[in-house]
């Protein structure tokens, strides 16, 4: 089950189609920031775990998180009734709390807004949305002004720009309160709920991700009771990341399953 990072959009899950055909490896992604509003907090994690169930029958499911999804996997976990084989983290998005993260953060104005001044974060939200819509080249530029590493050379891959700005409008379009729900539970503290994690959890991130630095990887590896050595990346910022690691993963589940 691929949780998308914030902001988002299913369509992300197509990059494990190919791979995942040959490991025999059924990739699904749930549109959660359609999910009904007015669900907050443990019932809204709740409800994503119970769709997860519908659509896994009696299988065993592995969960995977990218960004601020991985957050939303690990909450999801405690909701699945002994039913995660694995715990997958790409350049994950640790609690803020848990270390002097947000200077470094590409994001930080917005975590900021979305800690502190909650209407504010929703405006900026809404006209982030009104971009996707009506100027998402803009939106793209603005999100992508700080890449750098292996990002930054993936702004000069056409193919890249063109699926990120439709994950773009797709992501925003009328699923604003959706991203908004994800951001202002992420940057609530967490920390303490990660020791209800006792499944088998992998991390792969970037060395240079500027996103989710790479203190957080380091930062839930040790948090994180069945963690392997988080794989650092030399080279590889937050999305080059997501892109390189597909086969790696999936050969790491099928080899497990």
């Amino acid at each position: 089950i691929y949780f998308y990072g914030a902001p988002g959009a299913p369509e992300e899950c197509a990059l494990f189609d190919a791979q995942g055909k040959t490991d025999r490896l059924n990739f699904v992604s749930l549109d959660r920031f359609s999910a009904d509003h007015s669900l907050q907090g443990e019932g809204y994690f709740r409800a994503l775990a119970t769709e997860i169930l519908a659509c896994a029958g009696t299988a065993q499911v592995h969960l995977v998180g990218f960004s601020i999804g991985a957050f939303v996997a690990l909450q999801t976990y405690r909701h699945l009734q002994g039913r995660v084989a694995s715990l997958n983290l790409i350049s994950a998005a640790a609690p803020l709390e848990a270390g002097d993260f947000l200077p470094s953060m590409a994001g930080r104005q917005v975590f900021l807004l979305a800690r502190h001044w909650p209407s504010l974060f929703r405006l900026l939200s809404a006209w982030q949305g009104f971009l996707a819509k009506c100027a998402p080249g803009l939106l793209f530029k603005m999100l992508f002004a700080s890449a750098q590493a292996a990002d930054r050379e993936m702004l000069a891959d056409q193919q890249f720009c063109d699926r990120t700005l439709k994950q773009l409008r797709s992501g925003f379009d009328g699923r604003v309160a959706g991203y908004v729900r994800d951001v202002a539970a992420y940057v609530t503290p967490w920390a303490a709920s990660l020791g209800a994690v006792t499944a088998k959890v992998r991390i792969w991130h970037g060395a240079e991700d500027n996103w989710s630095p790479k203190g957080m990887a380091e930062y839930l590896g040790q948090a994180l009771s069945g963690c392997e050595q988080p794989e650092i990346i030399p080279g590889l910022s937050h999305y080059s990341c997501l892109h390189q690691v597909v086969p790696q993963l999936c050969t790491a589940i099928r080899t497990q399953d």
